[in-house]
């Protein structure tokens, strides 16, 4: 399937190399809005069509099976509306939370049919798939997340989007687990060395039964581990009322350093959907 990348930051350029990586993918274009991006130029070393005409540029080169979106929330606004008669599945990195949601080992397969998907937010997809096993032991009445990423894998739209990522991964935990109230943290930190990918999770819900739900904890971080072999549970701590989790993410590949977890998960999850739909097709 032939594919496409917009923006060419942190998030695109892994993205580039986890899709050359596939052979289910092609990349034929990558399209930032700056000419002069370091991006763009670091894209073409690695052998693929760039240009800095934003998602004018697919319409001009396109038709395109997939188009993966790391730009950001506003902007992504305005590209679904520039490629939606295009037929393509446009996979959104950013928290604009206007396509459908999807977690790739939660509703996946349901997910099939859309051609507009969200992946929320790095912590949606590292807290998700464990806070949804919770669940289903018994719907929480209050879901708390703290996300920590390192400073140097918080680019300048990453900061400008940390509203839009608040409140669409609040969104997304409501929806996946039922929980009437969840809260929802970020901590950029500046530590040095920089700390890997964390997020930690307290779920309240009544009646809870410790093994169990350490059993489901544990089977939903190996259904994360297939496709993101640095994702670790790091505790589990479970009583009758209340569940308190811990992982983590190492990135890995020749781009990101290992505290970039939270954008190695990201992109591994986009480019697993894109997959799905490659073999999909091809049957």
């Amino acid at each position: 399937m032939n594919v496409a990348v917009l923006g060419a930051g942190l998030i695109g350029l892994d993205l580039v190399q986890k899709i050359q990586q596939s052979p289910h993918l092609a990349c034929r274009l990558v399209a930032g809005r700056d000419s002069t991006a370091l991006g763009l130029r670091r894209a073409a070393e690695l052998g693929c069509p760039t240009s800095a005409g934003g998602a004018a540029a697919l319409l001009d080169a396109g038709p395109f099976d997939v188009v993966f979106d790391a730009s950001s929330a506003d902007a992504h606004q305005q590209h679904w509306a520039e490629l939606a008669a295009t037929g393509a599945l446009l996979v959104d990195l950013t928290p604009s939370s206007i396509g459908t949601p999807v977690v790739p080992t939660v509703n996946g397969a349901e997910t099939a049919a859309c051609r507009h998907l969200s992946l929320i937010s790095c912590g949606g997809q590292a807290a998700i798939p464990l806070l949804h096993a919770i669940a289903r032991h018994g719907t929480p009445h209050y879901t708390e997340l703290v996300t920590t990423a390192a400073s140097p894998t918080a680019g300048r739209a990453t900061r400008l989007n940390l509203d839009e990522y608040i409140d669409t991964t609040q969104h997304a935990v409501r929806a996946f687990t039922g929980a009437a109230t969840a809260k929802v943290l970020v901590n950029i930190s500046p530590a040095v060395p920089p700390p890997p990918f964390r997020v930690s999770m307290t779920v309240l819900s009544c009646g809870l039964e410790p093994q169990g739900v350490r059993v489901a904890v544990q089977r939903a971080a190996k259904q994360v581990q297939a496709f993101t072999p640095g994702f670790a549970i790091t505790s589990c701590t479970v009583t009758d009322d209340r569940a308190t989790v811990a992982a983590e993410v190492t990135a890995s590949g020749a781009r990101l350093p290992g505290h970039a977890g939270n954008l190695h998960l990201i992109n591994a999850a986009a480019v697993l959907l894109a997959e799905q739909r490659a073999r999909a097709k091809a049957r």
